[in-house]
């Protein structure tokens, strides 16, 4: 039997502080297993998801200078594709073998855009070599004031040790042809990161799970209060140890049924050893990309270039 052992890391960032988050991403990559194969981390983890988008009140007024101080500390602690700290990153998916799948908040050191951040999603092989670079196709609702507008490019998945593995942020998963476009490159592990895996993310992963007739790793991350940034002032009803994001993560089965429950209000490694076997034993009744998919009807096609 192929056992594939991966894990869930559901811990805060040290948040809108790059070099804090790092920091963090060292202890918790030196605390893991060598046998490990996979590690996943949420929504723009590296360095913080701004789920205060949706909690401070002015956060969509005019020229309102809170929220620009807010977005020029998210940009300083933004990371580079081609920075030293992703290749610090990708250094410790090389020390431990490990491939590292990373939500992070992405900005362009050089050329058009260098005024955006892109909400992104980074595939890491076990050699240290970025293997997929994901960008959020659509922000999500007050998101857009943040994030740029992503693209079809990194709309696949890696393989490593025989295992296929892809991945998509949040909202994504509600999106039929960026599915259907996933399903396509024959994904075995997906990786699904949201901010917090309440019900309503359950059930799309679960879905995902089912359709694609894969594992699913839905991973949400912790944040509390305390960690809105300091120019933005949240209602007085807002207690500093109340939770913005509790976690929930979990590891669904092709089936759609839960292997790893979901895990609430509290930080933690959440590990599991997957048999691969699995896959192939569902896809007998259900392969959306094969006999179950009606290529004589409908016409698919990505546009994979990098706007």
């Amino acid at each position: 039997m192929h056992l594939m052992k991966v894990a869930i890391a559901q811990f805060a960032p040290d948040h809108l502080n790059l070099s804090g988050t790092i920091d963090s991403l060292d202890k918790i990559m030196q605390s893991l297993d060598e046998d490990i194969d996979l590690i996943t981390f949420g929504e723009t983890w590296l360095s913080g998801y701004p789920a205060w988008i949706d909690h401070y009140p002015d956060v969509a007024r005019w020229d309102h200078e809170p929220v620009k101080e807010s977005f020029l500390r998210m940009h300083d602690n933004a990371i580079a594709v081609d920075s030293d700290e992703m290749k610090h990153v990708q250094d410790l998916a090389a020390q431990k073998s490990c491939t590292i799948v990373i939500g992070v908040n992405e900005k362009v050191s050089a050329g058009k855009g260098q005024g955006t951040i892109y909400n992104s999603l980074i595939t890491i092989n076990k050699k240290g070599k970025i293997a997929n670079h994901h960008r959020k196709l659509m922000p999500t609702f007050s998101e857009k004031l943040l994030y740029g507008i992503g693209d079809g490019k990194g709309l696949s998945s890696i393989e490593e040790e025989n295992v296929k593995i892809g991945g998509l942020i949040c909202w994504e998963h509600w999106m039929p042809l960026t599915r259907q476009s996933m399903h396509n490159s024959g994904e075995d592990v997906h990786v699904a990161v949201w901010p917090t895996v309440h019900e309503k993310h359950q059930i799309a992963s679960r879905h995902y799970a089912f359709e694609g007739r894969c594992y699913v790793l839905a991973v949400g991350q912790i944040m509390k209060v305390s960690q809105v940034p300091p120019e933005l002032q949240l209602p007085e009803s807002y207690n500093e140890d109340d939770f913005l994001l509790n976690g929930g993560s979990c590891i669904i089965a092709p089936n759609g049924e839960f292997v790893v429950e979901p895990i609430f209000d509290r930080e933690e490694l959440i590990v599991a050893d997957l048999p691969m076997e699995v896959i192939l034993k569902e896809r007998l009744t259900l392969d959306t990309s094969g006999h179950y998919q009606r290529n004589d009807v409908f016409q698919f096609e990505v546009n994979k270039s990098r706007s």
